[in-house]
C-alpha cells in the first residue's frame, strides 16, 4: 500500500522509486511548490468547468506537466 504523504513534506521520499536522493526543501521552496500547484490545480478546474472536449483535455494535460517541471525545478 502506497503511503499518502503532503507532496510538501520531507517525507515525500517515501513514494518515489526513481529519485534516489532527496534535499531537504527551505520553508520558501515548500511554500513555492505548494503555489505552482494550487494554481495549477486552479487553472486545471476552471478549464473542467467550461465542459469536455479534446481540446480541453489537451490543455488540462499541458497543464499538468507544466506542474511538474515547475516542480522538479523548484526541487532539483
Amino acid at each position: 500500500m502506497t503511503k499518502v504523504v503532503d507532496s510538501s513534506s520531507d517525507e515525500r521520499t517515501v513514494n518515489n522509486v526513481m529519485r534516489h536522493a532527496y534535499r531537504a526543501l527551505s520553508e520558501p521552496e515548500k511554500a513555492t511548490m505548494q503555489k505552482i500547484k494550487d494554481d495549477g490545480l486552479a487553472f486545471h478546474d476552471f478549464l473542467a468547468s467550461l465542459g469536455n472536449s479534446r481540446e480541453i483535455s489537451v490543455a488540462k494535460t499541458k497543464i499538468e506537466e507544466a506542474v511538474m517541471w515547475a516542480v522538479k525545478h523548484v526541487t532539483a
